[in-house]
């Protein structure tokens, strides 16, 4: 009887290996980090430049770039490109970032803007340090690209940055599978894509947070990180179809795009079948 046994057991170690979900090899990543969503930060003085403790919370930010990286070298990433997307682009510190990685730094007038390097090429993405949308009352620095934006839709739905990154790596088919940042992003995404792995970093209570440890956020993305790329048939592009209208609500009103038009007090509206001249437009109106 134990003759028969052992070759059974062997056969059924050797099925349920082949049906488990093991990472794609040869993965190629993007990730686009901000820094409102990243551990402990809970003012705008902390992600700017001229703000006493920027310094110290750019390290939090690289290093929680750094975690993800890390996972995702673990499970055979050949390629990763890092966008640094935080106000001036020049927040994540080159040296202490990842030397495995790409790092993609600097202002652009380009529309894909905190997605710029994205392509066909890539299999998934990820986004680090994100916050919510503008209008989230209890959101950590809650905004939408600029404090001049009220809400930005597209095609009727509210979007969050995440939002409307996710729209850009979905013109070429790559999904998005980790977000990283406060309950309320979270929150955002899950309504937005559906299937998304995410990390809270910290529960926004307005200008307040109540927060994990750095090092404890930094292992939930590595735990989370590896379990996403173990089952990335599950995700799908974040896609809305064209035409894209875009309604854009702001405090203060600017110069009027070409082909835009004036909805209302602080609306504008403009459509195209190309979602990245709605960005361009976005961005010159913001």
């Amino acid at each position: 009887m134990k003759k028969i046994l052992i070759p059974l057991f062997v056969l059924l170690v050797m099925v349920s290996l082949a049906f488990k979900p093991w990472p794609k090899k040869d993965l190629k990543v993007f990730i686009s980090v901000d820094m409102e969503g990243v551990a402990g930060v809970v003012s705008g003085r902390e992600c700017s430049s001229s703000g006493p403790d920027y310094d110290y919370f750019r390290r939090l930010m690289t290093l929680e770039t750094n975690a993800a990286v890390e996972a995702v070298l673990e499970a055979g990433a050949t390629e990763i490109v890092v966008r640094d997307g935080h106000g001036a682009k020049t927040n994540i510190l080159p040296e202490l970032l990842h030397e495995r990685t790409r790092l993609l730094r600097g202002v652009t007038e380009r529309p894909e803007n905190m997605m710029l390097g994205i392509d066909a090429s890539f299999d998934a993405v990820f986004f680090i340090g994100y916050h919510a949308k503008a209008g989230t009352e209890q959101g950590v620095i809650a905004h939408t690209s600029s404090g001049n934006v009220v809400d930005l839709s597209i095609n009727g739905v509210s979007q969050p940055e995440a939002g409307y990154n996710a729209l850009i790596a979905g013109l070429y088919d790559v999904p998005v599978v980790l977000v990283a940042g406060d309950n309320w992003i979270c929150s955002q995404v899950k309504e937005l894509f559906g299937e998304v792995v995410t990390v809270e970093t910290k529960v926004g209570m307005g200008s307040a947070a109540m927060g994990l440890h750095p090092k404890a956020v930094r292992q939930l993305i590595r735990s989370k990180v590896a379990s996403a790329l173990g089952r990335l048939d599950s995700f799908h592009p974040y896609k809305l179809q064209p035409p894209y209208r875009m309604v854009l609500k702001v405090k203060e009103e600017r110069e009027l795009y070409s082909g835009a038009e004036k909805t209302g007090p602080g609306e504008f509206t403009y459509t195209s079948s190309d979602l990245l001249k709605v960005m361009d437009a976005f961005n010159a109106m913001k």
